[in-house]
């Protein structure tokens, strides 16, 4: 849509969306995603667009390959948008032939002579076939305070991006443009923090809670005056950060971009093992992220991962394959000379043979009275169980993403695994082994669960799960309590210890956090 400055493009797209954002639009009209200024910075375009259609992405690369992934037909709305860079991501997101966008562009201006010369549909509202001036002119004139003028409003007022407390108070479109504009300085490690948290920054939020975002991504390069201040205004912040490491970081050394990670048992007590791009397994200190040992896994790329009793790694490729590492595994009791004699599989051997002949897309394991128990999702929804309990149960519609899985005492000296598991369908269920699956979800949302992870904590047992729009969920299952949080990054994976820590690991950063104790029920809904 383009005209002249004047000619009424913003009046008829206002009208456009109005009608095709109300609440049982047909679908063929339906506006999905709009995104006002468009043309006011790349990134915060980008970061809203991202926002409203419920994924996450931090650049324009990233927003079009996560929108190919979800074929829905979809209708984006970019008003004012004038710059070249504007256009170039127009042009890109229109080559997803399930993507529909509406654009207005001022005549002659960068982004419309792209647009032009991409060779898609313009109405130009100077000519005129589109226009009924008289008719315009009364529209213009009923607008109350002057609404429809094309004499500009105030300035924003300007914002000091050097101080933490002012960019979090502003406005976060401003700061988001104004970082954008000012790529010479980094003004003592805010801006790259501010880029790292991206998305997470521009939702409606306190500014408490965008220090605590700052805060999980800043570097320790950065001036060191401004970790306490944002601590000390992140202190309202429903989370507090225990560490976090960045890319970049030396003391303790950032470990790498994270696929996976679990939680070590066994001669692994007390560390977080961490998978990443090459098959390397790390093991960290869960006090503040020290390395402590790795492993080369040397074969496929690990995408899931969990630790038995012994210490046994068991990872999950891409391909679904299950792979054991016993590389920090306890070592079998007895002498030399009578295991040699005895050449019979242990019981743990027999457990991984069983488990190495299956093939899934998510991983999950308890230790027991006996072997212990293994759980693996599938791609028809189904999760089963190998070693102590040997059971199956279809708990999805379409792939379990990610399980977790808790041994609950039930006297003194027995126990019974309980099974969380995720799916693309956007919902999180119990199951017990033995029973029939609880008939109801415990949370259900609109788009997939990433990961999840559980842990016996001293209120009971307690619930982390990430979210395909970035959200990281935790809640208390007894009581019903719940913090959500939103790091900015995509979110790979997630893992919760007995002390109620919950570690986020992403591409560019491994954090730490301690959700803070709110009132019953506390958080978004669930539906």
């Amino acid at each position: 849509m383009s005209g002249s400055e004047g000619s009424g493009k913003s009046g008829l797209l206002a009208w456009l969306v109005h009608h095709g954002s109300q609440r049982g639009a047909p679908a063929e009209r339906a506006v999905h995603a709009v995104t006002p200024g468009a043309g006011r910075s790349l990134s915060g375009t980008v970061w809203s667009l991202a926002e409203q259609l419920g994924v996450v992405a931090r650049d324009p690369e990233e927003l079009v390959t996560v929108l190919g992934r979800d074929r829905r037909r979809t209708v984006i709305v970019l008003p004012d948008l004038h710059e070249g860079e504007g256009a170039q991501l127009v042009i890109a997101l229109a080559r997803l032939e399930h993507l529909r966008l509406i654009v207005e562009s001022r005549s002659g201006s960068p982004a419309h002579q792209q647009l032009v010369d991409s060779g898609c549909a313009e109405l130009d509202l100077d000519l005129e076939q589109w226009r009924d001036q008289r008719r315009f002119e009364q529209w213009q004139a009923s607008l109350p305070n002057g609404e429809g003028s094309t004499v500009p409003g105030p300035a924003d007022p300007v914002v000091d991006l050097s101080d933490p407390v002012a960019v979090c108070a502003a406005d976060p479109w401003q700061v988001t443009a104004a970082y954008e504009s000012d790529g010479e300085t980094d003004h003592g490690g805010l801006r790259a923090a501010w880029w790292r948290a991206g998305q997470s920054l521009c939702r409606e939020q306190s500014p408490a809670s965008r220090a605590l975002s700052l805060l999980c991504v800043l570097g320790d390069s950065a001036d060191p005056r401004l970790a306490p201040a944002l601590a000390e205004l992140a202190a309202e912040a429903d989370w507090s950060v225990e560490w976090s490491r960045v890319r970049g970081d030396m003391a303790p050394p950032w470990p790498g971009a994270v696929t996976s990670l679990a939680l070590g048992e066994g001669p692994l007590a007390g560390c977080l093992l961490v998978t990443g791009p090459g098959g390397i397994v790390k093991a960290l200190d869960l006090a503040d992220a020290s390395p402590h040992g790795r492993l080369p896994h040397g074969r496929r790329e690990p995408a899931d991962m969990t630790v038995m009793a012994d210490g046994t790694v068991l990872l999950l490729d891409e391909t679904g394959h299950i792979h054991a590492e016993s590389s920090w595994a306890v070592r079998p009791t007895g002498s030399g000379i009578a295991r040699l004699l005895d050449d019979s599989p242990t019981d743990t051997q027999r457990l991984l043979s069983a488990v190495q002949e299956c093939v899934g897309t998510a991983l999950t394991s308890t230790a027991g009275p006996g072997l212990g128990t293994v759980a693996l999702g599938d791609t028809s929804g189904t999760v089963r169980t190998i070693g102590d309990s040997t059971d199956s149960a279809a708990l999805h519609e379409g792939p379990v993403n990610a399980l977790a899985v808790l041994s609950i005492p039930v006297d003194g000296e027995t126990s019974v695994p309980l099974i969380y598991s995720g799916g693309a369908d956007g919902t999180v269920r119990a199951w017990a082994p033995g029973h029939a699956p609880m008939p109801a979800p415990l949370v259900q949302r609109s788009c997939p669960v990433i990961c999840l992870d559980a842990a016996l904590t001293d209120s009971g047992p307690s619930l982390v799960v990430a979210w395909n729009d970035g959200a990281v969920q935790w809640i208390q299952c007894e009581t019903g309590t719940q913090q959500t949080l939103s790091p900015g990054p995509p979110v790979r994976s997630v893992a919760l210890d007995s002390d109620g820590r919950v570690f986020i690991g992403m591409d560019e950063a491994l954090t730490c956090l301690i959700p803070q104790q709110a009132p019953t029920g506390s958080g978004p809904s669930t539906s």
